[in-house]
């Protein structure tokens, strides 16, 4: 449908010039959340939610993949800005040498470590190490029963690496500061 050439006049009021008639045809413009993506207006009900709460302190990602960890500190800067530290490690052992220099507030951890690592046997040496704060796995093999096991086993929340947009880890991390279980099936 091509626009009415007679509103060419209109101004913001919807007053027409000329004395033109309003085109109660067209139609009306609605700023409802009915319209436009979901995804967007999910975003920005987190974005409102988020605003409400403190910044997490500093982040710690554990990945032994450099493009898999800029990736997630890339998701991360979109949420948090980069008023938010994080810091990356590349093995279990830099992760927990990286705890004497302090105790981040969030960490996530990539689900197999190479070479032969993985998150059933990270999480344990991650709190005998001494950090008590929430750990959200980020997997590319989440399966109910794997996500199961993992919340079992001590992490906060499990994530598939599909998953990796700024709503979705939003989530994520909401639900790793509240202590609740995920809800969201794989």
């Amino acid at each position: 449908m091509f626009p009415d050439k007679s509103l060419r006049g209109a101004n913001r009021t919807g007053q027409t010039d000329a004395g033109a008639e309003p085109q109660a045809h067209l139609p009306k413009k609605s700023f409802d959340r009915s319209t436009g993506s979901g995804h967007l207006a999910k975003r920005s009900d987190l974005a409102s939610s988020r605003a409400k709460h403190a910044l997490p302190g500093e982040i710690l990602v554990i990945d032994d993949e450099p493009h898999d960890a800029e990736r997630l500190t890339a998701t991360l800067r979109v949420l948090f800005g980069y008023q938010v530290p994080i810091r990356w490690a590349g093995s279990l052992g830099d992760a927990i040498d990286s705890l004497a220099d302090g105790q981040p507030s969030l960490t996530f951890l990539d689900d197999i470590l190479k070479p032969s690592a993985d998150a059933f046997m990270s999480i344990p040496e991650l709190r005998r190490a001494g950090y008590v704060g929430p750990i959200i796995v980020v997997s590319g093999a989440v399966t109910q029963s794997r996500r199961t096991r993992l919340i079992a086993g001590g992490a906060s929340d499990v994530i598939h690496k599909d998953d990796l947009d700024s709503v979705r880890l939003a989530e994520a991390v909401d639900r790793a500061r509240a202590g609740d279980q995920p809800k969201r099936s794989p």
